[in-house]
């Protein structure tokens, strides 16, 4: 057909028609007016398709074979492939049994502490400068969080939040230096308060500042009035290092944290609060202690003196 003005108003039309059909189809559904059209098509058309497709298979799949046979190399490529694909795959169910460990170590957690907790991913990290360590969760207004409540993940305390926008929420970290909260001494029932320091271990300043403290103890949040921004019970650290007290009114400590800041992924938002508070029943349970393997060596006295003297009993005789 030549490329007249004619042709291409004839296309156009055609064309128009074509997208006619298909609304009046589609709006149709099952009973669409096109459709008894569609089947005898298929019906007329269906045995030829089905006959080329027959006719032309066997050609096409002596032709594959032949290439292959020829192309060994295409064909090991096409293995790397496979096998980088199961690698990433095998990757995939990792991260996949990592997350689920952190959500049941959670779980444990709030079912300890009788914690109502709205379960939320890390989807974003807040800019370390001036020392300001955030984190984004995709949850927030919709799912019922609100400022001031208390997340903590499978290993224990992680922050508050700060703002709270209608799918995300800002958390502001333990280990932030503008972060503070009351803890609680495990078995001696100490009170101070914890200030984050970064990257370092976390400080905390006893009330009082002859307590009897050592390497090892640990901590929990003491809780807040009407648990905001803290609930009660949830495991904080453990001492590393305790500063002579020098006779001051505070004693101060530096406490490993539980959670580890820089790996973040799942974490929970405490709802709502526990009706009593669970004391230290939320810390993990204590490492069994390792055995020091001990070595006995019998040694058994020769009968042959040595040269320089003789055995006592020798001299005795």
């Amino acid at each position: 057909m030549r490329d007249t003005r004619e042709s291409r108003l004839l296309l156009v039309l055609l064309i128009a028609i074509a997208f006619a059909l298909i609304t009046v189809d589609i709006r149709g559904g099952e009973d669409s007016p096109v459709d008894g059209a569609r089947s005898a098509a298929a019906a007329v058309f269906g045995p030829i398709e089905n006959g080329v497709s027959a006719a032309v298979d066997p050609v096409g799949n002596a032709v594959a074979a032949v290439r292959d046979s020829g192309e060994r190399h295409d064909r090991l490529a096409r293995l790397e492939q496979e096998n980088a694909a199961l690698k990433a795959k095998l990757g995939s169910d990792d991260r996949d049994r990592s997350r689920l460990r952190q959500l049941d170590n959670m779980l444990k957690i709030a079912g300890k502490g009788q914690y109502g907790i709205k379960g939320a991913e890390v989807i974003a990290i807040g800019a370390a400068q001036g020392f300001s360590w955030t984190i984004t969760i995709d949850a927030g207004a919709n799912d019922g969080i609100q400022r001031d409540m208390t997340v903590l993940n499978g290993d224990g305390l992680v922050g508050r939040v700060t703002t709270v926008g209608p799918n995300t929420a800002t958390v502001l970290l333990a280990n932030d230096p503008d972060f503070t909260v009351g803890t609680r001494m495990e078995a001696s029932d100490e009170l101070g308060f914890a200030s984050g320091q970064g990257d370092r271990p976390l400080r905390v300043e006893l009330l009082n500042g002859k307590a009897e403290v050592k390497k090892g103890d640990r901590l929990v949040t003491f809780g807040s009035q009407a648990d905001k921004p803290f609930v009660p019970g949830v495991p904080v650290g453990v001492v590393s290092r305790v500063d002579p007290s020098g006779g001051n009114l505070t004693r101060t400590l530096y406490v490993t944290p539980y959670v580890g800041f820089s790996k973040l992924d799942i974490v929970g938002v405490v709802v709502q609060a526990p009706a009593k508070d669970p004391r230290d029943t939320v810390l993990p349970d204590k490492p069994e202690p390792t055995p020091t393997p001990t070595v006995t060596v019998t040694v058994t006295p020769s009968g042959v003196p040595p040269v320089d003297g003789q055995y006592q009993y020798e001299q005795e005789q």
